[in-house]
């Protein structure tokens, strides 16, 4: 039996062009012209058609601009669809943003009552599930303080829990796994692997492709708004993965048709972990390393080894980051005649889940541009799961730390909040 039936959706956004038309009494007369021309045309969704079983947890995967969060938003009834037809069988519920509809002023336990009545909870179902909510977010200590005192760990790990606790017939859930600690993203999996063995129906849309394999039978690719694959999880993320490594080949890049010495070849770059073990995928927040091998052909006295990160959304380059052994005015790495192998580690990686590309170059220390001893264009499909709680565009490593008078008692949450066992969980 089908609970979720899309057939033929397309979804078209009107996107007004920008008038640069400069500055004084004529850029205005410019610019009031233009209100009410014709806006350009962006299609989210074209002519996407899927079904989900009742009791199917399916995954929706695919790089940034590929309308996931458009199929969810469609599936929610937060926009209507352009054309197609879109049918639901059961209750359904949508988790796009933990904690959304906290009020800052007020408890835990009020929140909770709040949250769960907003997300169609009867107030004697949230009564008799506010035990097994509050143990579930850790947070039992802190139920009747004011939200706003609590950490972000606490406050995400509150409004996943309200949430994993409604049990509707159709669960959307949006890159909510980046909950909290390890140890509560584990508790989160579990807890979704438990509703789908009570047979709910959950469509999962991530970035986080060891999540999406361990959770859902059945995975979606979605590309520019098509769907490109659909079958196995397992398969689809091989796909999708394999797909990666030539959905910028077209792109120009100035490096890459760098004149090349040859006096030095790359032969591999891998990643690692922490440990120095080889490992097909990355987490945020946690400590990585990656190894460059090379051959030299002579001996290179100023050598320069430059690894770029990058990942490539709507087909520009961007979030890259380039990691280098000496600036060009500095010293460089002195290259035997030979095999050899340079590593770079970081102790917190900072990337968002998803799909990266590296390529690399080896130049001499004062070289022109356009020259390079050899260049590795998307030389390694780096893929990095969720590790680490964050919102933004990047994890950040830090510390917090108090400065100035001593705490008073109503401090005691914020002293919580910023001990080293919360920053854990935050």
């Amino acid at each position: 039996m089908t609970d979720l039936s899309l057939n033929g959706v397309s979804k078209r956004y009107r996107v007004r062009r920008t008038l640069d038309a400069g500055g004084g009494p004529r850029g205005l007369r410019e610019r009031l012209r233009s209100i009410g021309r014709r806006s350009d045309e962006f299609w989210a969704l074209r002519d996407v058609s899927f079904d989900v079983a009742r009791g199917e947890t399916l995954g929706i995967i695919g790089h940034n601009g590929a309308g996931k969060s458009t199929v969810l938003k469609l599936l929610s009834g937060v926009t209507a669809p352009t054309s197609g037809d879109i049918r639901i069988f059961g209750r359904l519920s949508a988790l796009i943003e933990v904690g959304s509809g906290f009020h800052p002023e007020l408890t835990g336990r009020e929140n909770v009552f709040l949250s769960g009545s907003i997300l169609g909870m009867r107030r004697r179902e949230i009564a008799d599930k506010l035990e097994r909510i509050v143990d579930f977010a850790g947070v039992r200590e802190f139920i009747d303080t004011p939200v706003k005192h609590y950490s972000s760990g606490m406050y995400v790990r509150l409004g996943f829990s309200i949430a994993a606790h409604l049990e509707p017939d159709i669960l959307l859930l949006d890159e909510v796994l980046a909950v909290g600690d390890a140890a509560f993203q584990v508790k989160c999996l579990d807890r979704i692997k438990e509703l789908h063995r009570q047979g709910r129906t959950i469509v999962f849309i991530s970035h986080d492709l060891a999540a999406v394999e361990r959770l859902c039978e059945r995975a979606l690719l979605l590309r520019r708004g098509e769907i490109v694959a659909n079958g196995p999880a397992g398969e689809v993320i091989a796909t999708y993965q394999e797909d990666s490594k030539t959905y910028t080949a077209s792109q120009p890049h100035a490096v890459a048709q760098a004149i090349l010495s040859g006096e030095a070849e790359i032969t591999s770059v891998t990643c690692h972990d922490g440990d120095g073990h080889p490992v097909p995928a990355l987490r945020t927040g946690a400590a990585a390393r990656m190894r460059l091998s090379y051959v030299a052909h002579t001996d290179i006295p100023d050598a320069v080894v430059e690894v770029y990160i990058y990942s490539l959304i709507d087909q520009t380059y961007g979030h890259w980051c380039q990691l280098t052994t000496a600036s060009r005015d500095g010293m460089g790495l002195a290259m035997k005649s030979g095999p050899g192998t340079v590593e770079f580690e970081v102790d917190e990686l900072s990337f968002l889940p998803g799909m990266y590309y590296v390529s690399a170059t080896i130049v001499h220390r004062e070289q022109a541009i356009g020259t390079a001893i050899d260049w590795q264009h998307q030389c390694l499909t780096l893929r990095i799961d969720a590790g680490r709680f964050i919102r933004g565009s990047f994890y950040m490593p830090h510390r917090w730390r108090r400065i100035g008078p001593p705490p008073e008692e109503h401090d005691s949450v914020l002293e919580h909040v910023l001990s080293p066992g919360a920053r854990a969980g935050a």
